[in-house]
């Protein structure tokens, strides 16, 4: 493996909503997101019988107007044949129901995404459940946060995803599926999303990486009310330590955020040495018992605003499970339902 530094081969980000061209037969669409990671980049890829999307955004009145847009602008030639969908979080697969219902294109996605999708979907809630409340408490959540928080309408899957169909091609590791004349094979990747999908061009030139691989920032990995007890870290650094095997200097990755790059067995890398570098850094933070929370400034080394409160709370979760099930830490209950977690002497 080598160490080619990271290179960015299309200069600075196109504005929201434009296409890019990346090879023959492949476009890259950068569609807006009403967050702070204000964007989520997809891809159409041109095949004999019609184009491929790969990811999609939210469901909004405007991002429906710019895939429409874009549809006919730069895909009228032909016509849409499949939505594929890396993963189930909803700036991915929020306009992949409205595809196909419009369109009549194909779902292609993993089984995991399609089913974590259709069930997330059927829980809308006007409150937070006891279960989300408790998740929360053992985290040790602010109390001011905490108290507004309960008492607003939690976000809902269905506010930003179309329903999806009933039907669905399912993604599988080790498949191959020919995409803009050429072959691509399917490599699951873990931790960010379970079974999430990436795809790798035969000829060695492309990965369609989802935001299983990404350049500038590290993707969310992190513990919810549903799994309390998952180890999603272990998952991603199995994952980063498989996939790293197929990495080359060349590849162009085409990330799920920010740009396009090379450089990839770099970024595999650091991916993995800075989680590893976290948890030792952690670990060490934790001779004095802490909750979560209490173990922000040590993992990300800068302020946390509120509207990355919830992210940094679960990837804080995640990185604390995962030294606890090594066995690096112990556990305890306080009296407020809090979990403060400590090294072991």
């Amino acid at each position: 493996m080598t160490n080619a530094p990271l290179r960015y081969p299309f200069g600075d980000a196109p504005a929201a909503g434009t296409v890019t061209p990346i090879s023959e037969g492949i476009l890259w669409v950068r569609i807006p997101l009403p967050m702070r990671l204000d964007h989520v980049n997809c891809y159409a890829l041109r095949d004999a019988d019609g184009w491929t999307i790969v990811d999609t955004g939210f469901d909004t009145s405007k991002t429906r107007a710019i895939w429409a847009d874009v549809i006919a602008t730069h895909m009228g030639d032909a016509p849409l044949a499949r939505v594929l969908v890396t993963h189930h979080h909803p700036d991915h697969i929020g306009l992949a129901g409205w595809m196909v219902a419009t369109y009549g294109a194909e779902l292609l996605t993993t089984r995991t995404a399609y089913l974590m999708a259709r069930m997330l979907l059927l829980d809308e809630q006007e409150k937070a459940p006891n279960e989300t409340l408790a998740f929360w408490r053992s985290a040790g959540m602010d109390a001011k946060i905490y108290s507004r928080r309960a008492s607003e309408r939690p976000f809902n899957m269905a506010d930003v995803v179309h329903p999806l169909p009933l039907g669905y091609r399912r993604l599988q590791e080790g498949q191959t599926l020919t995409l803009a004349g050429q072959s691509w094979h399917i490599r699951m990747g873990n931790g960010h999303a379970p079974e999430h999908a990436t795809l790798w061009s035969d000829d060695g030139k492309i990965v369609l990486g989802g935001d299983q691989l990404i350049a500038s920032i590290s993707p969310n990995i992190g513990v919810h009310a549903t799994e309390p007890e998952a180890d999603p870290l272990a998952e991603w650094l199995e994952a980063c330590e498989r996939l790293q095997a197929f990495a080359t200097d060349d590849q162009i990755v085409l990330s799920g955020h920010k740009l396009p790059f090379t450089g990839l067995p770099t970024r595999m890398r650091q991916l993995i040495d800075n989680h590893h570098s976290a948890l030792t850094r952690l670990e060490k933070f934790l001779a004095t018992p802490r909750t979560a929370v209490e173990c922000f400034p040590n993992l990300f080394k800068r302020p946390i605003g509120d509207g990355e409160y919830g992210l940094a709370m679960v990837e804080s979760m995640a990185h604390v499970n995962h030294l606890f099930h090594a066995g690096r830490i112990t556990r305890s209950p306080r009296d407020d339902g809090a979990y403060l977690w400590q090294s072991k002497a």
